[in-house]
């Protein structure tokens, strides 16, 4: 399906709970990459996010009631795969990427630095889609900071890229 209705722009999304991770329950922040999202509603400001029912970040979510939604620099292309091939159960994906976190101001959640742009949102819904969840998140705060290249995912490991 994805060489149909790609390229899709690669997002990181952040996302932050108390889970218990083998056997110990601590507090957890996870970046998960997706090409599955898109905006639902302009009143009130909706956005979408679809995410595998296994995914660690699923979980999390579905405990935190918030996300937050990175738009990254293509030059960041490396760093995006790594976030979408690693678990965040037996890893931290903020250093191992080596992203600054900074916290959100309107959800309980941390956000990329390094994001050109970046959306926190409240989760207002949950859709069960076959083996995917989607998670409809009001927006509460939103900001484009740089214009940049943005990286889209066409399927594989293949991406493009804006042309700026």
């Amino acid at each position: 399906m994805s060489s149909l209705n790609g390229p899709r722009q690669a997002i990181l999304v952040t996302s932050s709970a108390e889970v218990k991770v083998m056997g110990i329950q601590k507090e957890k922040d996870n970046i998960i990459t997706l090409a599955w999202h898109m905006p639902v509603s302009h009143n009130p400001n909706l956005y979408a996010i679809a995410l595998g029912k296994q995914r660690f970040s699923t979980g999390i979510i579905q405990k935190s009631k918030c996300f937050a939604v990175n738009f990254m620099p293509a030059e960041l292309e490396k760093e995006i795969l790594l976030c979408g091939r690693k678990s965040g159960i037996s890893s931290d994906k903020f250093k191992l990427c080596s992203f600054r976190k900074v916290e959100c101001t309107t959800i309980e959640c941390p956000r990329i630095k390094e994001a050109i742009g970046y959306l926190e949102c409240e989760l207002v819904q949950e859709i069960e889609a076959g083996d995917h969840i989607i998670f409809i998140g009001k927006v509460l705060k939103s900001e484009l900071s740089e214009d940049k290249k943005r990286l889209f995912h066409i399927k594989d490991d293949i991406f493009t890229t804006t042309k700026r």
